[in-house]
């Protein structure tokens, strides 16, 4: 008897850890990114690579999917979100939005944002949520604070002078400018972009040379107005000093976030293979399933 109930607590076990990585894919779908991609859009590639993989189920959303592409049972059925969007960033609606990162804090599932995606409502918030803890640890959770400079999220900011997020005191009162998730420096020609990996023994760089470039791509360098990162898995440069934490992870509340700079829609940038492979292990490793 007891060897049965062993037997089958084995089995079930095992059936548990077999069980898929479920990504969900969510792309803006412009148009451009057919010029680059062919027949697909950028997260139509994506997902049919990730597809290819043995430990994936995949499935490729868009804002004209049922619920802008976020519907609850979709996220409920969801480990890990990669997420890409630029010009539609306001057109998210705020509730579906918000269930996201609320799912994200929870520790419900993990959300991968790819470039221009920095502006979206979900990275916004999430960046702004971390803002505030990090601040309260700081300060101490009693602390009252004031907000300022709040990003109007999904739109563009004229990024300040300094350095967001940062706290201060004004009087008597504690004011937290809530980051702007900007990049101080945006270019506008195809340039390459000389990748360094900083964090070999991450999981997300397994697999990766210690350097590599991405031929073409839209520059987005530093300073990038968000929290400070738990880790930099990867540093991007390109001439003129200009650099970028091109792939970071941040712990809010029970969940993870990762940033992944290259992504611009007029540049096939993920039909090459390493930045594939870091999407891969960025699944792999952020997957509340694991």
């Amino acid at each position: 008897m007891i060897r049965s109930l062993l037997l089958t607590l084995c089995l079930t076990l095992h059936a548990v850890a077999q069980q898929p990585i479920r990504v969900l894919v969510w792309d803006e779908q412009q148009p451009e990114q057919k010029q680059a991609y062919g027949d697909k859009f950028l997260g139509e590639t994506i997902a049919a690579h990730l597809a290819t993989k043995k430990d994936f189920t995949v499935k490729s959303v868009s804002f004209s999917s049922p619920d802008q592409g976020l519907a609850a049972s979709d996220l409920d059925a969801t480990d890990v979100v990669i997420f890409w969007s630029n010009k539609k960033n306001a057109e998210l609606s705020d509730e579906r939005a918000q269930d996201l990162v609320q799912r994200v804090q929870a520790g419900k599932l993990a959300l991968i944002v790819l470039h221009s995606a920095h502006w979206s409502k979900p990275f916004v918030k999430l960046m702004q949520a971390r803002a505030i803890a990090d601040t309260q640890k700081q300060l101490g959770k009693d602390i009252p604070l004031r907000f300022q400079n709040e990003n109007p999220i999904g739109k563009a900011l004229k990024i300040q002078d300094e350095i967001t997020p940062l706290f201060f005191l004004d009087g008597e009162q504690w004011t937290l400018t809530l980051p702007a998730c900007g990049f101080g420096y945006v270019g506008t020609d195809a340039k390459v972009s000389h990748m360094t990996v900083k964090s070999p023994t991450h999981s997300i760089a397994k697999g990766l040379p210690a350097k590599w470039d991405i031929p073409q791509t839209r520059m987005l360098a530093e300073p990038f107005h968000v929290p400070n990162p738990d880790v930099v898995v990867l540093m991007e440069n390109w001439e003129k000093d200009q650099f970028c934490r091109s792939a970071c992870v941040w712990n809010i509340g029970k969940g993870q976030v990762f940033y992944f700079r290259p992504g611009n829609e007029a540049y096939p940038i993920y039909r090459q293979k390493e930045p594939l492979q870091v999407l891969e292990n960025a699944v792999r490793w952020m997957s509340p399933a694991e």
